[in-house]
């Protein structure tokens, strides 16, 4: 595959994963093996966020070829760079090797990973450098802010989303067109957007995955969202620990800012927008609405009684509309491509694309896009590759520590928001966990009910006192100490604690270990 079959780029993925692993290292081994081989002219080295199989990270792919090394190490780099002279060949030995058939793939259009997704949000994930707004551009990045701004007014922007059918990616499912028009509604001159990147459910990443790689994406779907709605500032709140995601939020915003995307006058259309990061403490309860403004204003993330709800008085008692990164992430799609492009996919009542974070016991862990309504089993056997060592799938944990276990008997079931729900579990961010025969259920709900007890704000009695019963409970049963009134008595808790409870922390945290349906 020599050089004179024209210019290739190695992608190097430095998501958050890959870069725990070396691969900046990488890169800088690969930029310094290209020179020496004096390549520097037919090939580009450049850094990409998250290829989302994190699992067979690093990653370098080899573009245009779609060759796929796996895997890598600083000290396969020569050899990398090698393959590419007039005379060299493909490196066999980082190639990916399908659990199921044990061969091994060349090409990422091959490996079942990739092919069985359908990759809309995640579409330059791992194929642009995320710290350079000129690639961002190179891939039609702004077009929709400039399609917003220049020929549609705000009404005609959110007849559009409406149109899409487009539902809160952040967990509840709720309408993002209608969520829009309550705070496009309320009355008063200032009003805030806000974007919810405190991703907290244990396994999720899904969230982190998209700043880091197509952070401009997000911030375009901010300023569109802020133009429908007359909304003139914006924050986005971010976990403190995530560093990287930080950075370039941080560099793309400034990036915008100098190229007339932010600001006062944005592409002359009198329209002024602004954004700023919010560094969050690392609380999970501010992830809930009211506890994130909360923290915002300078006061204790704790969440508060509603109504009102933040469309009418939320951030400073404004009218404030609150999504999560990937319900912001969509929105240039459904303004480019239009809305009804965008609910071409999906089911009757779940439009568009779903974004996983696909761990646990599975061949294939890592980021997943697939249209909403395709089966747990083809994202977990599909995608995923199977259960590895040949043991047998127990169940599916979705919807982090807010979700339930879905059980094997329930695989066939279609990924949306109303069968999940009426499956035991919900939807949620995007959390899923596969779990095999080896896995305790009981160590597992333990597990996520000890994290939601740590995690309490502590401000309603149900949530405070009640998780840490139920915990109690659960240790006894996980010391063979256990009794048949356990499951009355837990059962009883939960139902007391989804009733009383503030907020979805709490209301959401027995949600683990109901009983399994019928179904």
């Amino acid at each position: 595959m020599g050089a004179e079959n024209g210019h290739r780029t190695l992608c190097v993925c430095e998501g958050t994963g890959c870069v725990s692993s070396k691969s900046p290292q990488i890169r800088q081994r690969l930029e310094e093996a290209v020179r020496s081989l004096g390549l520097e002219h037919a090939v580009t080295v450049k850094p990409t966020g998250c290829h989302g199989f994190c699992q067979q990270g690093p990653i370098v792919d080899v573009e245009p070829d779609g060759i796929f090394y796996s895997q890598v190490t600083v000290e396969d780099a020569e050899a990398i760079a090698a393959s590419l002279l007039p005379s060299g060949q493909p490196v066999e030995r980082l190639f990916y090797t399908d659990p199921v058939s044990g061969k091994a793939i060349p090409y990422a259009k091959d490996i079942r990973f990739y092919s069985g997704q359908q990759r809309r949000v995640l579409r330059h994930c791992g194929r642009i450098n995320p710290e350079d707004i000129e690639e961002y551009l190179s891939v039609g990045g702004y077009d929709a802010l400039k399609k917003a701004l220049v020929e549609m007014t705000p009404e005609q922007a959110l007849a559009e989303v409406r149109r899409s059918g487009l539902r809160g990616r952040g967990g509840a499912g709720f309408p993002t067109a209608q969520k829009w028009e309550f705070c496009r509604q309320a009355p008063g001159t200032e009003k805030f957007v806000i974007c919810n990147a405190d991703e907290g459910d244990p396994g999720a990443f899904m969230d982190r995955s998209i700043m880091e790689a197509v952070p401009h994406a997000v911030i375009e779907g901010m300023i569109i969202g802020a133009y429908c709605m007359g909304a003139r500032r914006g924050f986005v709140y971010i976990r403190a620990e995530y560093p990287l995601a930080v950075r370039r939020l941080r560099t793309a915003l400034r990036q915008a800012r100098e190229r007339g995307f932010l600001g006062r006058d944005i592409l002359g259309s009198s329209f002024d927008f602004e954004v700023e990061v919010m560094e969050g403490a690392g609380a999970f309860v501010c992830g809930e609405e009211t506890a994130l403004m909360a923290s915002i204003e300078g006061n204790r993330g704790m969440p508060r009684s509603r109504p009102p709800f933040p469309a009418q008085s939320g951030l400073w008692g404004k009218p404030t509309n609150i999504n999560n990164v990937k319900t912001w992430a969509s929105v240039p799609l459904i303004i480019g491509q239009g809305g009804d492009w965008f609910a071409g996919i999906g089911t009757e009542k779940s439009k568009g694309t779903a974004i996983f974070a696909l761990t646990g016991k599975v061949a294939n862990s890592g980021l997943v896009e697939v249209p909403m309504g395709t089966t747990l089993e083809e994202i977990v056997f599909g995608i995923g590759g199977g259960i590895p060592g040949g043991k047998r799938i127990k169940a599916v944990q979705t919807g982090g520590p807010s979700g339930g276990c879905l059980p094997a008997r329930l695989l066939n079931l279609p990924v949306d928001y109303e069968t999940l729900a009426q499956a035991g579990s919900i939807m949620g961010s995007g959390g899923m966990v596969v779990v095999d025969e080896d896995t305790c259920i009981v160590d597992l709900a333990k597990y996520f009910l000890s994290f939601t007890e740590k995690e309490s704000c502590g401000k309603c009695v149900p949530c405070r006192l009640g998780t840490h019963q139920m915990r109690g409970i659960l240790e006894r049963i996980t010391r063979g100490e256990g009794k048949l009134e356990d499951i009355d008595e837990l059962l009883a808790l939960g139902e007391t604690i989804k009733a009383a409870a503030l907020c979805a922390l709490g209301g959401t945290a027995p949600t683990l270990w109901r009983p399994f349906p019928t179904r």
